[in-house]
């Protein structure tokens, strides 16, 4: 399904500010959809090369309050002629539309209406761009109690900001239009900041406050302020409260007390230009905020135990670092310089996991760190090259940690066994006046395939030697990597050489649920 932004570029000569803002209308336009028991369609005049005019509908909204009027998504759908004779006049009218009788959708009854959408433009021209379709369901009307009666005037006055232009209000960086929602808690502000009427979901949110009298009479952003726990924080509210029955559109705020918490959101109401008060949006979540906190405990003790891991992982290397140094065997020397790298390693995924907020790591940055400790270890006096092709992205760190173990291996493989250090006793070699051989290079690529990581580690060394089978191998690196890849992994390891000369592993992992 194309999206709104999709089908205005494609069908329409509609410019970025105007569908800007039909997508935030498109964010917001729950709350009118919630208040006014009503679907709402938005619809936008396509081109047409003379003729009647066509609308074409890019975006629909059901109610969370009452029964839909359409079965079927009605986006995508062109309509014209006398079906949408409604909103033409509400297009070439500029005015809210709702004449006419009760259409049929099937067996549903439907009431048709038509808002016009305007924006206001940079200078000051305000121009009809679209035109929102409000069809409600009247196959459950009922005598309206005094909620549903609120709900609908709010609605009205909602309506008429949207034709004024003045709604939705501005959108401010981070806030997302989810929540507060209409059924959460309704709270109707008149000019004078004093509650008209309060929804029961709202008092019970003043109530978890340690409000226990009836809202209805009392000055909201007093009440507010008085109620919150910290002074600091019912200023805010207060403020924000009254910056609404100015004509501002605050951010969302939260109130604390009593070890309550409670999400506000304040919406002037406008009507023609004219301010009559705000819409106060109230939801209790004390509940979220807690499983917040807990959440947050619990990160924080994870990345603690990521950074005592890591230290105690140095602390085994820094060891092994002082043995290997009072070590006089050769071989048990490299052994033990061998694991100290290996150590290193997985100390780095540590390192990288106990600075993050969940169990994953950037592993890119992990692999440019193991490449260039990889040169600086490696016994060649070839000078030798890394780069990263591609990225590895996001890995969990069950992946991690065993995949840095084996790129450290095959890196240091592709450097010391692609370009081996010269013998010590082999003589000197004859002057020769054919140019130096090139540098060495080793590039480790990386791209996702079908839900599969593939990993090379490609050198322009000296190739494996004849009749080498990895299988048969009995270096204790490879036998890590073999063990690792195809168990750890449970994926698949190659080593042959290239046709332009050198060596490469070719590494798949699965990224699929382990």
């Amino acid at each position: 399904m194309s999206t709104l932004r999709d089908l205005a570029e494609e069908h329409t000569d509609l410019g970025p500010p105007d569908i800007d803002h039909l997508t935030r209308l498109a964010g917001d336009w729950q709350l009118l959809s919630d208040l006014s028991f009503a679907d709402l369609l938005l619809w936008i005049p396509i081109r047409s090369e003379g003729g009647p005019r066509t609308f074409l509908c890019v975006a629909q909204v059901r109610p969370n309050t009452s029964s839909t009027a359409y079965q079927d998504d009605q986006v995508g759908k062109i309509v014209g002629g006398a079906e949408v004779a409604h909103l033409d006049i509400a297009y070439t009218q500029g005015r809210i539309w709702r004449e006419g009788d009760p259409v049929w959708y099937g067996d549903t009854p439907a009431r048709h209406e038509a808002i016009p959408v305007r924006l206001r433009g940079p200078d000051e021209n305000i121009e009809v761009i679209a035109v929102i379709g409000r069809d409600t369901n009247l196959s459950t009307a009922r005598t309206p109690s005094q909620l549903e009666l609120n709900y609908l005037t709010t609605a009205d006055d909602l309506a008429q900001m949207v034709a004024d232009g003045t709604f939705p209000p501005p959108a401010h960086p981070g806030e997302t239009t989810s929540a507060p929602r209409v059924g959460d808690g309704l709270i109707r502000l008149d000019a004078g900041g004093k509650v008209t009427y309060a929804s029961p979901n709202a008092q019970s949110a003043y109530r978890r406050l340690g409000f226990n009298a009836h809202l209805v009479g009392e000055e909201l952003s007093v009440l507010s302020s008085r109620l919150a726990a910290d002074p600091l924080e019912g200023t805010d509210a207060a403020e924000r409260i009254l910056s609404a029955l100015r004509g501002e559109a605050p951010p969302r705020k939260e109130v604390e007390a009593r070890g309550a918490t409670v999400l506000m959101r304040a919406l002037p109401l406008m009507p023609a230009g004219v301010p009559i008060g705000a819409l106060v949006l109230a939801r209790d979540v004390t509940e979220v905020r807690r499983r917040d906190r807990a959440l947050m405990t619990k990160d924080a003790t994870i990345r603690e135990i990521h950074h005592r891991v890591k230290n105690n992982l140095q602390t085994v290397a820094a060891l092994l670092r002082l043995q290997a140094r009072r070590v006089d065997a050769p071989e048990a020397r490299v052994a033990l310089e061998e694991s100290v790298r290996r150590v290193a390693s997985i100390a780095l995924v540590h390192e990288t996991l106990s600075m993050s907020s969940d169990e994953a790591v950037d592993f890119d940055g992990i692999v440019d760190r193991v490449a260039t400790a990889a040169t600086e270890v490696a016994a060649t006096e070839i000078s030798v090259k890394m780069r990263r092709e591609g990225t590895f992205g996001v890995l969990p760190a069950e992946i991690a940690t065993s995949l840095v173990m084996v790129l450290n291996e095959l890196l240091i493989n592709a450097v010391e066994h692609g370009f081996p250090a010269p013998d010590e006793d082999a003589p000197p070699a004859e002057p020769s006046l054919t140019p130096p051989a090139p540098t060495g290079e080793v590039v480790v690529s990386a791209h996702r395939f079908r839900k599969q990581l593939h990993v090379t580690v490609a050198d322009n060394g000296r190739g494996l030697p004849d009749g080498f089978a990895a299988d048969a191998s009995g270096r204790l690196g490879l036998q890590i990597v073999r063990a690792l890849a195809t168990g750890e992994l449970r994926g698949s390891i190659e080593l042959r050489n290239r046709a332009g000369g050198g060596t490469e592993a070719v590494l798949v992992v699965p990224l699929g649920k382990r």
